[in-house]
């Protein structure tokens, strides 16, 4: 029992998910910590793709600025409601993501937004996708997720709709 309950609380501070829904996904799992894991993350971009109709009129403009002030980013992130636009964990996700726009400098925000052209010359090469769509990209504070993973955890996590709608890098001398 105890063990049951430590595994719990575990997957928890890993995921910030419910304990329900840790208790659910290790039960599922039978116990290995790995696998409850993958549970949540799918079932949280079951939750993502679910709540992709719903408009998001509010959100956030983040401004990320590199030291030394030579890059700086603009970024918009839309949230259904100003609730969760307040919020902690949305606060965390821009800023995280603003910083990510400034280290990898993307090119594009999704794989839809590449020109046909360019994305026809480039079919079959994921590393090109990886490199230059933002929401493709491995974060760069855990490269075992990517940017729509992280998204799609805070969707499941604060239970709304969130879109990143725009970004623009600017950097001395471009």
């Amino acid at each position: 029992m105890k063990k049951h309950l430590d595994l719990i609380k575990e997957l928890r501070m890993m995921t910030s998910s419910s304990i329900a829904d840790c208790k659910k996904a290790i039960e599922e799992a039978g116990g290995d910590l790995k696998k409850a894991q993958e549970l949540l993350r799918k079932r949280g971009l079951e939750i993502a793709a679910k709540k992709q109709a719903r408009s998001t009129r509010e959100g956030r403009v983040e401004a990320y600025i590199h030291t030394g002030n030579k890059i700086g980013v603009l970024l918009e992130v839309g949230c259904e409601t100003d609730f969760v636009a307040k919020n902690s964990d949305f606060a965390q996700f821009t800023k995280d993501v603003a910083m990510q726009v400034a280290a990898t400098s993307p090119a594009y925000l999704k794989r839809e937004d590449v020109p046909a052209e360019i994305a026809e010359q480039e079919k079959g090469n994921e590393q090109f996708f990886k490199e230059h769509c933002l929401l493709e990209q491995p974060f760069i504070k855990d490269p075992s997720i990517t940017i729509k993973d992280y998204l799609s955890s805070l969707v499941a996590k604060v239970g709304e709709n969130i879109i990143v709608h725009k970004f623009i890098r600017y950097r001395v001398g471009e």
